[in-house]
């Protein structure tokens, strides 16, 4: 038996449901840790007496672990396997997030904070992977965008642990609790974590195995002690990163790494620096706490919304149409007058379609590369995006450096969403023109 003909026939079991949820939970550190991170830097530096504005480096420490951990683990888990490889990576961000709390300097910090980066950065393009193996393929891009809904939930929580614990028990309990929160999910991961079994076939594992998974993904199949399940796709020989390159996926996978980029440039660009853009327009403090707050939890609703629109009218289109519409809320940022309730309005409805953006992204590319080299496909795609994580907050940090208004850093705000605009548009008309000559390809041979 095929299996992901029968993946794909059956009804979603509670096996698979919970192998998503726990993907999910790890994707919501994901975010908690990006929002108090953020917000617990004004105490910190006060602790160490050091300027706020050191604190660049210390974001960057973070998000470049982050980068590195996705290039590197990503290709790991294509060879030794998704299970132990998001395990490992979940222990480790929790237990240097737990040591963070100990840190006495800003060198300290920053190296902590590289080292948690490299753990999450890790897990995520494995999450990915596993859920996307154990989901239906008419379900694969929802289940996917609505994981990553975990973010923005993620980041809500952040701000309100934040807000409860920091004037009780100060900066490092966030430390504690945001450390403690991944060590317990990694050991339920250990408990109750499957492998791919997609991937157990292409490493040709046992078939005693492979059929004891498929009897929980299947309970209503009758599988029989002779019956063998096989998968059509073969393992891949050398580098995986090669094959990214490979069979005509080249210009695919460089398409796909452009709106990575430019999305979670704009993303982290919003998330670290609206604040202090906000308190420099003369608004106050509050403004920007509201606005962060509202921009998550616009995120959160609008990957659950961009969920059900791929599965309706499917990836590009949905994802081009958010692309579009954030290029028109940044142009109306930068052309109205900054009034404070234009702002948190607008910032609600980017967070809407550009965390919804990223959600599309991640079911395209979840898509787009098969088993063998998924993981690497989306570790890397992942991976370049982290790299606009990085240079979103310091090119942010450089424009206010050089004292430009609100409206002219919104306005530089438009090209990033534009740009990855009209990747999409190019990947969109490449995809069509190609689905007609693979049609025509079976009757030409005929």
């Amino acid at each position: 038996m095929d299996v992901g003909e029968v993946i794909d026939s059956e009804p979603l079991s509670r096996f698979q449901a919970v192998t998503i949820a726990l993907c999910g939970c790890v994707v919501v550190l994901d975010g908690f840790d990006t929002q108090a991170i953020g917000l617990v830097a004004p105490a910190i530096a006060e602790t160490f007496g050091v300027p706020l504005a050191s604190f660049g480096v210390i974001f960057s420490a973070g998000l470049l672990g982050l980068m590195i951990g996705a290039l590197t683990l990503g290709p790991v888990a294509d060879r030794v396997g998704r299970r132990w490889t998001v395990i490992a990576a979940t222990l480790a961000f929790g237990v240097f997030t737990t040591l963070t709390a100990s840190a006495t300097s800003v060198g300290e910090l920053a190296l902590l904070r590289f080292l948690t980066g490299l753990g999450l950065g890790g897990a995520m393009p494995n999450l990915v992977a596993l859920a996307t193996e154990y989901s239906p393929r008419r379900l694969q891009a929802m289940i996917v965008a609505w994981m990553f809904a975990g973010i923005p939930v993620g980041a809500v929580c952040g701000g309100l642990v934040s807000a409860a614990l920091l004037p009780a028990w100060g900066w490092r309990a966030i430390f504690y609790v945001g450390g403690g929160l991944p060590v317990l999910i990694a050991l339920l991961l250990l408990a109750r974590l499957p492998e791919s079994v997609r991937f157990l076939i292409v490493r040709k594992a046992s078939p005693e195995q492979i059929a004891a998974l498929m009897r929980r993904v299947a309970p209503g199949l009758q599988i029989g002690s002779s019956d063998r399940f096989v998968s059509r796709v073969e393992a891949k020989r050398g580098m995986p990163m090669r094959h990214l390159f490979t069979e005509g996926r080249a210009l695919g996978t460089v398409l796909l790494w452009i709106p990575y980029f430019m999305n979670l440039l704009m993303i982290y660009f919003i998330v670290s620096w609206l604040p202090a853009i906000l308190r420099q327009a003369h608004l106050p403090l509050s403004a920007g706490v509201m606005a962060i707050t509202l921009f998550s939890v616009g995120g959160a609703v609008g990957c659950l919304v961009t969920g059900r629109l791929l599965k309706a009218i499917g990836a590009h289109p949905v994802v081009l149409g958010e692309f579009c519409a954030a290029t028109m809320l940044i142009g109306v940022l930068a052309l109205m007058p900054p009034l404070l309730w234009l702002i948190l309005g607008v910032a609600a409805v980017l967070g809407f379609v550009v965390q919804g953006a990223q959600a599309g992204l991640n079911a395209l590319v979840a898509g787009f590369y098969p088993t063998p080299i998924r993981s690497t496909g989306i570790g890397w795609a992942l991976g370049i995006g982290r790299i606009g994580s990085i240079v979103g907050p310091l090119l942010g940090g450089v424009m206010l450096s050089l004292d430009w208004s609100l409206q002219a850093i919104f306005l530089a705000g438009t090209v990033p969403a534009i740009c990855a605009a009209v990747a999409v548009l190019i990947g969109s008309m490449r995809r069509t023109s190609e689905a007609p000559a693979a049609s025509a390809a079976p009757r030409r041979a005929a």
